[in-house]
Parts: structure tokens; C-alpha cells; sequence
């Protein structure tokens, strides 16, 4: 149930559609364009229209670091996160070194509750001691000044490869490779860190191809079969879906489709009860994605690497149910944390301007884990954003902070950091997901800094609540065709969102099913029937005897039940007229 009432705006449109394909349906030319795109060239979801790895900077220095690794058979360490971008990070590298001929490759992924994020000094010094003779970051290392710093006095090389945003130092690796370091050319700043190793791995491949490196004995490997871990990564890590990304994901799809994946991912496929020949983008975000990511919330993300490592079919099930069961925990956790929250929030007064510009959170016994989906489902139901903080290390609070669009939370926290110095201990993160750690003393002078910063930059209209829709279906859309059409239009996801459409029906039938879903019957003004379910709708209001028409913002979906199909809508916000 949400507490704010969003406003259903319609997306803008470019004064002029633009000319992308004759044979393309008139109502995709114009979702196409109301998400940017202006060029048939960025509908290409073909591999050959990725963009080169040569515009990326720092690119050579790895490949030469690599190529001298493998010549000599050095010792690699990966050093990766503890998220699915983090996770199938490492199992690209691991999997893609390993097919083209490096023989000892090694991973480290930090537990959080003991080392935290990163190449931290103490993840260094396990990479040390493991003997390695170069250190590989994945998705993390572009901050990690003082873990670098140990490799390289302990005399050994490190190759960062990353996709956060740089702070005003950067670490004194060999070699650094992230779109987003200062200098880098590479046209998409999107790629997420599983999108930075997969492009190392091309750029290596070139390499070694160009010196004639492989042979009957050593085949050159097929990086594409990759692809199914860089898409679940990159749509995991919610980083926008750029006509790069889009690219990595859609061929990710089409090989899971044509049955083509590793068995990890087939396994949390299947544990998550979905079909691998139908599976969306969406899915990786709903479904496997949190799967995965519980191990590295309540356990250790080497659960899930192993997963994703996995030979063979039986023992990837064997580890995806054990991250099955790990899910569950944490959506209890979690479920307990957000009755928690909301016993708080609910002393609150919610009356305009009282409801503070940023929402700021902590119990000592939540569980620093779970604490970023909170502060997640918090952002969306009170429309702020929103920091909650769990107990760290003696004496201090771990944060994980969620954003609105217009407030960029990094940049947030190194404003408050820069005029509060020493508020803030470290923080790190993107424009709408962030990490950090404060002195347990010093939250409530967090909180007022948190908020006195936020009021400078955010405007009324910001902190108000919308829901952007593609304007009314046409009559002629509501059938299962389109639906589909839709569908496979995509991939859709993060800054290019699915299709939702608007428009008044007449309501038919309703009732509440699980006392929290709400079925309905609808008719369209022009007569057609069609089911619709709201998903955690407000069971105080709903259902409404009283209530005949209602505006509804709406995706369509094809529900399949007993081996049948039927149109389906997807509220996302209903209000009676």
C-alpha cells in the first residue's frame, strides 16, 4: 500500500516521430521514442553492434597484464563483491580465463559482515597470503586505495576492473578499466561491473588471436556462451539499459530461450519456477536475482558463485536450493524489519510538508543485510529517499541508502562529507543506491545534515510521486498478440521502463484474493472484457461494491493457466471516478 497518491502523467513525446523501421507497429515507433530513442541503429540487438573495447580506457595496460599473467602462468585472484553483479562478475572471469588457458585462477568475495565491500586491506592481504601474483577486482576497486596499496607493497600487480563512479583519488593499480574513471571515452557509462569483465574478456581474446596464441590444442573460446551471466548481472545491478546493454541482455535471453544456458542459471531457473523458454528480463530482477543475492546478504556470495560455477545440473540444484532457502530467511528478516519500520513511520505525520525531505532509519538489531531492500521498499511507499542503517563494527552504523530520480545519492553523501568533514567515516555507490558507514554517536547530527543538504537540492515537484504512462491502448491492442509484440520489443528495464498505459474501464467484478491481490473483471469503453489483478493493493479500500468506473495505469501481461492463455492487465495504480 503506498502512502503517497502518485499522479499518472503521460510521457512527452519528440515533436517528430522518428523514421525507425517500415515494418515496425506505429504504437512501438512511438514508445520507442518516448524513451530516447531516435536512430533504427539503437534497436540493434545483433552482437555486432556492441560497442568496441578499444575506446575503453586502460584497456591495453590490462590486456598486456593479462597476456604476461598467462605466459608466465602466474597466480590470478579475483577479487569480487557480494551481490549478483559482484557474483557473476567473478564467474565471467573465472570461466572466460579459464577457456582461454590461464591455469591457476583463484576468487576471493568478501563475507560483508567481516571485511565489507571491496579490496579492503584485509581482502589484500587473504589475496597475499593465497599466493597470488596478480589481483583482478571485479565491480569493486575503483576506491580501494588502501588495499591496492598493500598489494603493490607486497609486490603484487592489480587490475581493477569497475563501473562505480571515481572519487577524487583513484587507487595506484597497474592497470584500471571503468567507463566511469576520468578520461574514459567509451560511449555507454552504464555498463554494469559483469559488462566490464565480459569486455576485458574481448579485448584479451583479440589480443591473444592477433599473436596467433590459439591451436587444435587450445581452441579459442566461444565468449558469447557468457552472455546468459552478463545479462542476469547487468538487469541485477539495475544499471540503465542503454542500446549497449540492451544488447548484452537480449543475447543473453535468446541463449537461456534456446536452451543454452549454464547450469546455474537453469537451476535457479527452475527453483524459482519459471520457464526458461519464456523468461523476460524482468525475471532476473524478480526471480533470480534475489536468490542469488541472499547468499550475500545473510551468508556468503561463494554459495552463489559456486552456483553459477557449477559443471553439472544436479549439483547447480543442489546449491540453488540451498540459496532457495536462504531467500525465504530473508524475506522473513526483511518482513519482520518492514512491521518494524512501519510501527515507526506510522507516528509520523504524513500531512505535506512535515514528512522530512529524506527518511532516515535504525534499529541495533536489524539486520545489515536486508537493510538496502528496506530502505528500497520504504523509497517507494513514502516517495523520499531513504537511508537505513543497521549495527556495524563496534561504535559505528553501516547505511544503505535508495534514492528518487532527481536526487543523486552519491553525490549526496559527498556533500555532506565534504561540509560535515568527518561525519561521514566512508560511502560509496550510484546516482540511486548508496553505501556508508557513520559513528553510532553522531546519527542524529547524520540525520540533520542528511536533511538540510536534501532540502537545497530537491523541489516540491521531485518529492512528488509520478507514475509515467504511454497514454491510452488503442482498442485494437487488447489481445494477446500485441501483448507479445510488447514483450518481445524489449528488453525492457532500468531508464528504458516496460510500456504502461492509462484509460478509464468500467469495473465488472472484483474480490481479494490472499486478502492482498485484488482480481478483477474490467470492460473497456469500447466493450471488450478483460481480467485485471492488482498486486498488494490496499485492502481497506479495496474491495468496493460502491465503485463502478475507476482509472487504472496498467502493463498488459499473458497469464497462463492450465496450459490456456489470456490477456491480462497489470495494475499499477487504480483510483475510482
Amino acid at each position: 500500500m503506498s502512502v503517497v497518491n502518485p499522479s499518472i502523467v503521460r510521457r512527452p513525446l519528440p515533436g517528430v516521430l522518428p523514421d525507425l523501421a517500415n515494418n515496425l507497429h506505429p504504437l512501438l515507433t512511438r514508445l520507442y521514442a518516448s524513451r530516447g530513442v531516435s536512430n533504427v541503429s539503437e534497436l540493434e540487438r545483433g552482437a555486432a553492434g556492441l560497442l568496441p573495447f578499444s575506446s575503453l580506457k586502460g584497456i591495453d595496460a590490462a590486456v598486456q597484464l593479462l597476456c604476461q599473467a598467462l605466459t608466465l602462468q602466474q597466480q590470478l585472484v579475483i577479487v569480487g563483491d557480494f551481490d549478483a553483479d559482484g557474483a557473476t562478475s567473478t564467474a565471467v572471469l573465472v570461466t572466460g580465463l579459464k577457456a582461454l588457458g590461464f591455469k591457476r585462477v583463484e576468487y576471493l568475495v568478501p563475507n560483508r559482515f567481516e571485511y565489507g565491500y571491496g579490496l579492503t586491506p584485509e581482502m589484500a592481504e587473504l589475496a597475499v597470503a593465497q599466493g597470488a601474483e596478480l589481483i583482478v577486482t571485479v565491480d569493486n576497486g575503483i576506491s580501494a586505495i588502501e588495499g591496492v596499496a598493500l598489494a603493490k607493497k607486497a609486490g603484487v600487480k592489480v587490475l581493477v576492473t569497475d563501473h562505480h563512479l571515481a572519487g577524487a583519488e583513484l587507487p595506484a593499480a597497474d592497470a584500471i578499466v571503468n567507463p566511469n574513471q576520468p578520461g574514459c571515452t567509451f560511449a555507454s557509462k552504464a555498463l554494469a561491473g559483469v559488462g566490464v569483465a565480459f569486455y576485458l574478456l574481448l579485448a584479451l581474446r583479440a589480443k591473444l588471436r592477433q599473436q596467433g596464441y590459439f591451436t587444435p590444442e587450445q581452441k579459442e573460446p566461444n565468449l558469447a556462451e557468457l552472455l546468459d551471466l552478463v545479462a542476469l548481472g547487468t538487469v541485477a545491478d539495475v544499471v540503465p539499459l542503454d542500446a549497449n546493454n540492451r544488447i548484452l541482455v537480449y543475447q543473453g535471453l535468446m541463449r537461456i530461450r534456446s536452451g543454452k544456458c549454464r547450469p546455474g542459471i537453469q537451476a535457479l531457473i527452475d527453483v524459482a519456477n519459471r520457464s526458461a523458454a519464456k523468461l523476460t528480463a524482468s525475471d532476473f530482477g524478480f526471480a533470480l536475482a534475489p536468490r542469488l543475492n541472499a547468499a550475500g546478504r545473510l551468508d556468503d556470495m561463494s554459495l552463489g558463485i559456486s552456483c553459477l560455477l557449477a559443471g553439472d545440473l544436479g549439483l547447480a540444484r543442489q546449491y540453488a536450493a540451498e540459496l532457495d532457502s536462504l531467500n525465504v530467511e530473508r524475506r522473513a528478516i526483511e518482513q519482520s524489519m518492514q512491521t518494524e519500520a512501519q510501527a515507526f513511520l506510522s507516528q509520523l505525520s504524513f500531512d505535506g510538508a512535515e514528512l522530512p525531505e529524506c527518511l532516515c532509519l535504525y534499529r541495533h538489531d536489524w539486520h545489515q543485510g536486508v537493510i538496502g531492500i528496506l530502505a528500497g521498499r520504504i523509497k517507494e511507499q513514502f516517495h523520499r529517499p531513504t537511508i537505513v542503517f543497521a549495527q556495524g563494527d563496534e561504535g559505528e552504523l553501516k547505511g544503505s541508502a535508495r534514492s528518487i530520480n532527481g536526487l543523486h545519492i552519491r553525490d549526496l553523501l559527498e556533500e555532506i562529507s565534504s561540509h560535515y568533514p568527518g561525519l561521514i567515516k566512508k560511502f560509496g555507490g550510484h546516482a540511486m543506491a548508496a553505501g556508508l558507514t557513520i559513528s553510532a554517536e553522531r546519527l542524529d547530527t547524520f540525520k540533520l545534515a542528511l536533511n538540510l543538504t536534501a532540502k537545497k537540492r530537491l523541489t516540491p515537484e521531485q518529492l512528488t510521486a509520478v507514475i509515467y504512462t504511454d497514454g491510452e491502448l488503442p482498442a485494437d491492442c487488447f489481445d494477446i498478440g500485441f501483448s507479445q509484440l510488447l514483450q518481445n520489443a524489449g528488453p525492457w528495464g532500468q531508464a528504458f521502463p516496460e510500456p504502461v498505459f492509462d484509460g478509464e474501464f468500467t469495473l465488472i467484478s472484483q474480490k481479494m484474493l490472499a486478502d492482498k491481490h485484488l482480481k478483477m473483471m474490467l470492460q473497456t469503453p469500447t466493450g471488450t472484457l478483460v481480467d485485471a489483478i492488482w498486486f498488494n493493493a490496499n485492502n481497506k479500500a479495496w474491495p468496493n461494491v460502491n465503485v463502478q468506473k475507476v482509472q487504472l495505469a496498467y502493463q498488459l501481461d499473458i497469464n497462463e493457466y492450465r496450459d490456456k492463455q489470456s490477456l491480462q492487465l497489470i495494475v499499477r495504480h487504480m483510483q475510482a471516478l
